[in-house]
């Protein structure tokens, strides 16, 4: 590979790293092609993007971006396939799915999320459970919402009860 073809080539992993928060580093070698097929077939409907490249492609693109992926850097050795989306527990959860019919692979091999660094396979579970900024905005509106629900319940119970003794009380006097 010439060396203005691996330019452009990092060049363009680094605009595609630029477009999303979150990158997942994984292995899925030993996925024969039907597998990976359907792996990609997944990646695509839950927005997520799946890239095969080169680790030290990658590596100079990590370099190059504004964002310090140096902790991820040791893990770039073998095969290493990218997850990318913006939804921080979206591939993790895909992998999770995707191992329930498939074994044990994909494999994570690190994560960046949100600007924090996760390493190692048994950080699978971690990443599942991390909310999404529309799972946390709508948990947030609820906890809003909830004294204002209380106020207003309160008022129409106390306003049908006022109600019912002054109905009463003016039934009395006739």
């Amino acid at each position: 590979m010439k060396k203005e073809d691996k330019g452009l080539i990092i060049e363009n992993i680094g605009k595609t790293l630029a477009e999303y928060s979150c990158v997942y580093l994984t292995q899925t070698q030993g996925m024969n092609a039907e597998k990976t097929s359907a792996l990609r077939r997944a990646c695509f409907k839950d927005d997520i993007k799946m890239l095969c490249v080169k680790n030290t492609l990658l590596k100079k693109a990590f370099e190059a971006s504004e964002l310090d992926y140096s902790e991820l850097y040791g893990l770039l050795h073998g095969e290493t396939t990218l997850l990318l989306s913006n939804v921080g527990n979206a591939p993790a959860k895909l992998i999770k799915k995707f191992r329930q019919k498939n074994d044990t692979l994909p494999m994570l091999k690190g994560a960046f999320v949100e600007e924090s660094v996760y390493i190692g396979e048994g950080q699978l579970d971690a990443l599942s459970s991390i909310k999404s900024k529309n799972e946390l905005i709508g948990d947030i509106i609820g906890l809003l919402q909830s004294p204002a629900k209380n106020v207003i319940s309160a008022l129409t119970s106390g306003g049908g009860k006022l109600h019912g003794i002054l109905e009463t009380l003016s039934k009395k006097e006739n």
